[in-house]
């Protein structure tokens, strides 16, 4: 029940009853409903921009973890990646070499995607720069992964038919790693121990003590047993075929004579210091096709990876070489 309002006149100091006219009184109700609409709208407003709601809570939370996985996720690919390209640089540079194989050109391996937009559907995503790049890292892995399945499959037909190539790569150390004295010197350039002058060394010294037995490398036949090459003293050269050579120097003597038929891992001499040279050592030089290899790419027969990283490591670190 409204209330009944009453105001005095002070003309005839009489109270009188207030009457408010109908469209007064709608006209104040409509105003009131306004001016709460407007209150309830800002409000509304204020609460979408600024408050999350529960779900929206939620799916913050989901979003802010996504964006964390496919960080570690493209941290991942970039290991991948670098494990993928050593794996490519031994497969142009040694397996494909070793059985004359032509090298697979990086424009090949590293191509990308040509065509329509690959990744038109993830534009468009507050993490849209992320998923895309991962994206494409992910597709550039796998064609490349998938170029050098194609490659060792090749490699792979290569290897059969081809076991006297096999057999006669030089792929052992001429002396093995208990026999070793001193860490080997490497193929490059080196200061020589005698003039004292900068001067590249084509092979590796492998020092041993005096009378260590020194083994063919590879299946070979035995091309010269002297002492006439200037500088070598004792030498022996095996002429493996297929364009391979193999050159041990400085003997105390040699056991084999030229024309001799001789298999991997047999005798062929002992180590001493004849000719130009310091102490007991072999030197030992492989060739290809007439030209001096670093032999460091050849010893994957008798080595594990550790060891065969190792001496890598200690042929780089010797600035002098034993001749």
């Amino acid at each position: 029940m409204s209330k009944i309002k009453y105001k005095f006149n002070t003309k005839s100091l009489t109270y009188e009853k207030v009457t408010v006219p109908i469209r007064k009184r709608v006209w104040q109700v409509l105003s009131y409903l306004a001016t709460g609409l407007v209150f309830a709208t800002i409000t509304i407003i204020l609460a979408l921009n600024y408050l999350d709601s529960p779900k929206e809570k939620q799916l913050k939370r989901e979003n802010e973890v996504i964006s964390l996985q496919y960080e570690l996720l493209n941290n991942r690919l970039e290991e991948v990646a670098e494990v993928l390209d050593d794996i490519q640089e031994r497969d142009n540079n040694i397996y494909r070499t070793i059985f004359e194989a032509e090298p697979i050109p990086a424009s090949i391996r590293k191509a990308g995607f040509g065509g329509v937009d690959r990744y038109k559907a993830l534009q468009g995503y507050n993490n849209s720069d992320l998923m895309v790049e991962t994206s494409k890292r992910l597709d550039r892995v796998s064609k490349q992964l998938y170029i050098q399945s194609k490659s060792f499959d090749e490699v792979v037909k290569l290897v059969k038919g081809k076991t006297q190539l096999l057999a006669a790569i030089p792929a052992i150390q001429p002396i093995s790693n208990e026999d070793l004295r001193h860490q080997p010197s490497g193929f490059g350039w080196r200061t020589h121990p005698i003039y004292k002058t900068p001067e590249f060394h084509p092979g590796m010294d492998f020092s041993a003590p005096q009378g260590t037995e020194i083994r063919a490398t590879g299946d070979a036949t035995v091309e010269r047993a002297d002492a006439a090459a200037q500088g070598y003293g004792n030498h022996v050269v095996l002429n493996h075929g297929y364009g391979y050579k193999t050159l041990y120097g400085h003997m105390l003597k040699f056991v084999v004579r030229p024309g001799q038929k001789v298999k991997r891992g047999q005798l062929i001499g002992f180590v001493g210091s004849t000719g130009l040279s310091t102490a007991p050592h072999v030197h030992y030089e492989v060739m290809k096709g007439g030209e001096k290899m670093n032999p460091i790419n050849y010893y994957y027969n008798d080595l594990t990876p550790e060891q065969y990283q190792k001496l890598i490591e200690l042929s780089e670190q010797s600035s002098q070489s034993f001749d």
